[in-house]
């Protein structure tokens, strides 16, 4: 499966799940008054969040589900195929260049789309398929920069649901203070509080591990970018050679 589908699957069961946590979440509302100081396990701090505590430990779902995939995805023998390169690299040496072009195009990926796209301007000169070179591999690292962007858009998106769980927190704090006759007591406060700072929390867990996998996949991407830059560049060296 795809990032992408994988990414739109998990979006709508996130969605799905939601719903479902917003109405057991009013249920539940009435009886958290005494029960959530007492229950400090991490099935009760998500409980205390309520709904938008729910959406944040869902995101973190989509960031581990995101990571797998990229860990798999990501992979120096998935973009660079060991077997491939070495095929490619024999049919170089014995100057079989229509070979080459027809096992790059019968092998899509990142690596054959930049040899692929150098060898039809090889009468062109050295010059010319090295701007191919160029040309393609930065558009093969945008696509998957874009691939891995999720999981930066997701080290955004969940402590800002955070601080909006901090804002419906202290907004129902408050809301106690002026719909009470008397002088309000700690433990009126205490749950509007209490849920502000839980969600405040939530939302920093999932966004930290998911911008540190945004930075740890990003510079493998960069990585892997320049070091099929450094291939493409040796395979077409002799090219250079003979102009």
């Amino acid at each position: 499966m795809s990032s992408k589908k994988l990414l739109w699957t998990t979006l709508l069961l996130i969605m799905s799940l939601f719903c479902a946590t917003t109405f057991l979440g009013a249920q539940d509302d009435a009886g958290l008054g005494e029960e959530f100081q007492d229950d400090y396990t991490l099935w009760g701090l998500i409980k205390v969040s309520g709904p938008i505590g729910w959406l944040i430990i869902l995101l973190s779902v989509a960031t581990l589900a995101l990571a797998i995939e990229h860990l798999v995805s990501l992979r120096r023998d998935k973009l660079i195929p060991p077997d491939l390169l070495q095929e490619i690299e024999d049919l170089f040496e014995e100057e079989a260049y229509e070979e080459v072009m027809e096992t790059c195009a019968a092998e899509p990926g990142y690596f054959t789309n930049v040899i692929g796209a150098a060898l039809p301007r090889v009468n062109s000169g050295y010059d010319s398929m090295m701007e191919a070179v160029q040309s393609i591999s930065e558009e093969e690292s945008v696509k998957l920069q874009q691939k891995i962007s999720w999981m930066q858009l997701i080290s955004a998106v969940a402590p800002m649901l955070g601080l909006l769980g901090t804002v419906t927190g202290m907004i129902g704090a408050f809301s106690q203070i002026a719909t009470m006759s008397g002088a309000p007591k700690p433990k009126d406060l205490a749950k509007g509080i209490y849920q502000a700072l839980v969600t405040t929390c939530l939302g920093l867990i999932v966004a930290i591990p998911a911008i540190a996998c945004y930075f740890y996949f990003r510079n493998k991407v960069v990585r892997i970018s320049m070091e099929i830059n450094g291939i493409s560049e040796e395979l077409l060296e002799r090219f250079r050679q003979d102009a």
